[in-house]
């Protein structure tokens, strides 16, 4: 019964996050107020944030499958690692996208170098870019596994920074919209961000999903080809 709710947990995730997606779009377009300063294009904000966020939480989720690795020794967190550090460059590469749309319209150029929040998220988005680099330079192994692991344990301390710094920026396309006294929006531009961070985070989930599936699949499939080589 087990194993048969575990195949069918990703079609169900993936007809969840579709419709939260269409949710999200609607409640953007419907519900979220138009900005009066930034007009139609403010609603930008409600993809792009809940899509860094998202980075952000893969990047953590691969962060303790690596901590596994290192503490528990368990061999297929290596993999849940590898996959949740690639969705988390996957939707770092959006981020970068839809800042830099945001940015030209808001200011007139695709980049400033002189943001920091914008910096620092390059750095961190690379850190993670660099992460391949390093797993496909080692033979597969335990030894491949360490060290990937270390290298994705490093990477969690620059997501606080990264974050940090759009708190700390006083640029007028991230304002601080999470103060101590709660979020600084509105009903309807709260309702609409929280529906579409969940949306993005079922989507980046049914992602991972069908990823982690294909690549152990392919892990099995080599397997049974080394044996019948034999």
């Amino acid at each position: 019964m087990t194993r048969a709710l575990r195949q069918q947990r990703l079609p169900i995730l993936a007809v969840v996050a579709c419709a939260l997606m269409a949710a999200a779009i609607a409640s953007i377009a419907y519900v979220a107020p138009v900005d009066a300063n930034q007009g139609l294009s403010q609603k930008i904000f409600y993809f792009h944030v809940p899509i860094a966020l998202t980075a952000y939480a893969f990047f953590a989720w691969g962060a303790w499958k690596a901590l596994r690795v290192l503490w528990k020794r368990d061999e297929a967190a290596d993999l849940e690692s590898y996959v949740a550090i690639h969705q988390g460059v996957i939707f770092g590469v959006l981020t970068l996208v839809t800042g830099s749309i945001w940015a030209k319209i808001s200011w007139g150029v695709w980049w400033a170098w002189s943001s920091n929040q914008l910096v620092l998220f390059l750095v961190l988005f690379l850190f993670y870019a660099a992460y391949f680099m390093l797993r496909y330079s080692v033979d597969p192994g335990p030894q491949r596994a360490n060290l990937c692991a270390v290298y994705a344990l490093f990477g969690v301390a620059l997501i606080p920074v990264s974050f940090l710094a759009i708190r700390l920026a006083n640029d007028f396309i991230h304002p601080t919209v999470f103060t101590s006294n709660g979020p600084q929006m509105s009903g309807r531009m709260f309702f609409a961000f929280c529906l579409s961070w969940a949306a993005m985070l079922a989507l980046a989930a049914s992602l991972y999903h069908v990823e982690l599936a294909g690549k152990r699949l392919d892990s099995r499939l080599r397997e049974l080809r080394e044996v019948l080589a034999r």
